[in-house]
């Protein structure tokens, strides 16, 4: 395998783990928030719970996405990214 290849590699695989982290912790922030099932967060929250569920999996989370997400846990970007997060 090519060099170039092997770093394309690396940096797929260091994003997938950032999107891993950004689910991880608005599913941490939803259980802080005293709901123990997704599936009734996103009911109240008027989101689609199939999508909801890939959030905190980390998958298919965009910019837009993310801010709906983080209006509906009730935070701010700010405070979402303050935990958990390498400040660069």
């Amino acid at each position: 395998m090519a060099k170039g290849a092997d770093y394309k590699d690396d940096d797929e695989a260091k994003l997938n783990q950032e999107y891993k982290r950004l689910g991880e912790r608005i599913r941490a922030i939803r259980i802080a928030l005293g709901y123990s099932s997704s599936e009734r967060f996103a009911n109240e929250k008027g989101l689609s719970r199939a999508q909801y569920a890939k959030y905190e999996k980390g998958k298919n989370l965009q910019y837009a996405n993310l801010l709906k997400v983080t209006k509906a846990l009730e935070i701010s970007l700010k405070d979402f990214f303050a935990e958990g997060f390498d400040q660069q």
